[in-house]
């Protein structure tokens, strides 16, 4: 089971999440919604596509773009469709 954690949060929680370049990517349905507001920042990877990103807030703390997916991902990077990934701080827990 993985765990992201920012600012006391469990922000996600699954036993399914994918591995990729050294980054955890939990299933959409294990995050805590709750804590995710929509940014309008992307970025481009070259084999994955297009990301997009959520800002963290958590008891009125925010943590701008630190978590981000890839809504349409190319053909090689589709295990990872709509999972989400984190950094700035937010700390992923393996158990």
């Amino acid at each position: 089971m993985a765990k992201a954690i920012w600012n006391g949060a469990i922000l996600a929680q699954s036993d399914r999440c994918e591995i990729v370049e050294g980054n955890y990517y939990f299933p959409p349905e294990s995050l805590n919604r709750e804590y995710f507001q929509n940014s309008n920042t992307h970025t481009t990877c070259p084999w994955k596509g297009v990301a997009s990103y959520y800002t963290v807030v958590v008891d009125n703390k925010t943590n701008q773009d630190a978590a981000w997916y890839y809504p349409n991902p190319k053909e090689k990077a589709n295990n990872i469709k709509g999972y989400i990934a984190f950094w700035k701080g937010v700390q992923v827990e393996k158990n």
